[in-house]
């Protein structure tokens, strides 16, 4: 009656020593660390740069006692904070601005554990320290810069179909065209049409003769929509290529973005990272070798500008054309592919404007080089200058001797642009290293002192059966640390207090089971009859609570955000782990108790 199979203690074993396993990472700390990551998107971090670093900081007189290339930075395991923050200055002062950086924490998790997915949880703001910006996007700026891309789409268009016009203005949010009579404005409107069909074109006949060109309530919306989110992918870029553990860069409300940056200490290095401009040119090489010359003995001729390549050492010089004939504005997209050798390649497509722009730099400079240049904290450097073979559309293809990695360089440096919209800083708050133990020192002291309490109390009032739900609550308590471990669920001080809370919930299980087994013993059943209708008859209320605890934990994960978020993960997670430990672990520890004893006249409870 009250006797697990033995695959089910299996089973239980099993999940322990897991739980136990993932818990592990958490109690090894974590080790002082320098990170040093590209600052700008034409600079790469390679093995050559991991050597060059372990040099810097050996010549210094420090020993790192390990070093991570995990392809986009390289990180340095240090003894002590004199030694991290020395070894920064020494490798920041060496490396120059091309390179950013920062001080870090890492893991000090064994090998063997992490080898097997074994990581520490990760911890928000509030616990780890570092900045929090409330950063708000300039709305009326997206719109304008839409308005102007859209009066320059207009204005190509009218000239390509040879339609006169007069004067293109703005006004608030639309565009408007002067023309000169009504059968002008009638061919201007289906011109118009055609190039910007998701926009409404109104004819106007009375009084003067022009069209407006006006973004609809449900296209405004879509604009400002994809200008938050394409300051996202932009902020995203720049945080992930520098490498900051554990960002967080989420949408608050119609127009606010917050970016938490843990470990960050420095506000002013942070305020650099988010404000970060880079834009794509596209711009024609000019061919002569004797201007080249000239350029290079440092009189640069005024119609020119020298830049470098990226590929070579110390750049290869290449002449370019001042006039600017492409924007990064103008590409809608760019992806890697192949050429008709099958080689890999990048491809792009352009917007109306860019096409039309495009069809003519190509018709007019057949058998010369076209270069793209990444402009980035004021410097410009060519990532790729290939030789127009042919007359140009919407799209077209980038081939050349390149490798699928360099394919896929080209294209992740074509899309870092600009900012869709410039941003303003609402809020800005710092929080220190050592705020954050502390708020994870009285974390985890009122959550030890809440699991003691409680099983104090149910040893005192249940007796045996107390001690076996302490050690459900002491299990529930490793799962969920281990769940929090393994799905990399970020950790703040709402989430410990959600876990405070699951104690709670969970022990509430194992009281109604007690009673229950209390009150089958009162009507006079035997005591493993008792124990066995206490488990059966009490799951249904147990289900029916935890269910109605969990729907309400998934409203707040569905509709909250930042703090509100991290505590619905871990109440979610924890009536889960609490309904696996309170029934499934407590009625295998009861039954390895009772369950073996053949006459038993009665049970501690």
């Amino acid at each position: 009656m009250n006797r697990y199979p033995l695959w089910k203690y299996l089973l239980m074993s099993v999940a322990l020593v897991v739980a136990l396993l993932y818990t592990l990472p958490n109690l090894y700390g974590e080790s002082e660390a320098v990170q040093v990551s590209s600052a700008r998107a034409t600079v790469k971090v390679d093995d050559a740069l991991k050597a060059r670093t372990e040099a810097i900081v050996k010549a210094a007189g420090i020993t790192p006692e390990g070093v991570q290339f995990d392809g986009s930075s390289i990180k340095l395991r240090l003894r002590n904070a004199e030694e991290q923050i020395k070894a920064k200055d020494e490798i920041q002062t060496k490396l120059g601005e091309d390179y950013s950086v920062a001080l870090n924490l890492l893991p000090r998790t064994p090998s063997w554990l992490t080898k097997i997915g074994g990581k520490p949880m990760m911890l928000g703001l509030d616990l780890r320290g570092g900045v929090h910006f409330l950063l708000e996007v300039d709305m009326k700026a997206a719109v304008d810069k839409a308005l102007e891309k859209t009066a320059g789409e207009v204005r190509r268009e009218l000239r390509e179909k040879k339609i006169r016009y007069g004067r293109i203005s703005r006004d608030r949010e639309q565009v408007e065209v002067q023309l000169r009579d009504a059968a002008t404005v009638e061919a201007a409107a289906k011109a118009v049409r055609r190039v910007l069909p998701n926009l409404t074109v109104t004819e106007m006949k009375e009084g003067s003769f022009k069209i407006v060109v006006s973004y609809s309530t449900e296209a405004l919306s879509q604009l400002k929509s994809d200008a938050v989110k394409q300051n996202l992918v932009t902020l995203h870029n720049r945080v992930n290529a520098l490498g900051v553990a554990e960002p967080v860069i989420q949408q608050q409300g119609e127009g606010r973005i917050v970016v938490e940056l843990p470990g960050v200490q420095d506000t002013a290095k942070a305020k650099d990272i988010l404000g970060r401009t880079a834009s794509l040119e596209v711009r024609l090489v000019d061919e002569d070798a004797g201007k080249l010359e000239q350029a290079l003995a440092g009189a640069v001729p005024p119609d020119t500008v020298l830049l470098y390549e990226r590929d070579a050492k110390g750049g290869r010089a290449i002449l370019l054309k001042k006039d600017v004939e492409l924007t990064g504005d103008n590409i809608n997209k760019a992806a890697t592919g192949f050429d008709q050798n099958n080689q890999p390649a990048v491809d792009l497509r352009l917007d109306a404007a860019g096409e039309s722009i495009m069809r003519q730099i190509s018709r007019e400079n057949i058998g010369k080089r076209l270069a793209m240049v990444l402009v980035e904290r004021g410097k410009g450097e060519v990532i790729t200058a290939p030789v127009i073979r042919s007359e140009l559309g919407n799209q077209f293809q980038i081939t050349g001797s390149m490798s699928q990695q360099e394919a896929n360089d080209v294209v992740l440096l074509i899309s870092a642009g600009a900012l869709a919209a410039p941003m303003t800083i609402v809020e800005e708050r710092t929080i220190g290293p050592s705020m954050g133990a502390d708020n994870i020192d009285k974390g985890l002291r009122s959550t030890l002192y809440g699991f003691l309490a409680i099983a104090a109390f149910m040893v005192v009032y249940y007796r045996m059966f107390g001690v076996v739900s302490a050690v459900g609550l002491a299990t529930n308590l490793l799962f969920l640390l281990a769940g929090l471990s393994l799905l990399q669920v970020t950790l703040t001080l709402p989430g410990i207090a959600a876990i405070a809370l699951t104690l709670g919930m969970a022990i509430d299980s194992n009281v109604l089971i007690n009673e229950r087994i209390r009150e089958e013993l009162r009507s006079g059943m035997s005591p493993q009859a008792a124990i066995s209708a206490g488990y059966e008859h009490a799951w249904a209320t147990i289900l029916d609570s935890n269910v109605t605890s969990l729907i309400a934990g998934i409203a707040l994960l569905a509709f909250g955000t930042g703090a509100v978020r991290g505590f619905a993960w871990v109440h979610c997670m924890g009536i889960l782990t609490s309904m696996f430990s309170a029934v499934f672990v407590s009625r295998g520890v009861v039954n390895l108790i009772y369950g073996y004893r053949r006459r038993l006249t009665s049970i501690a409870v």
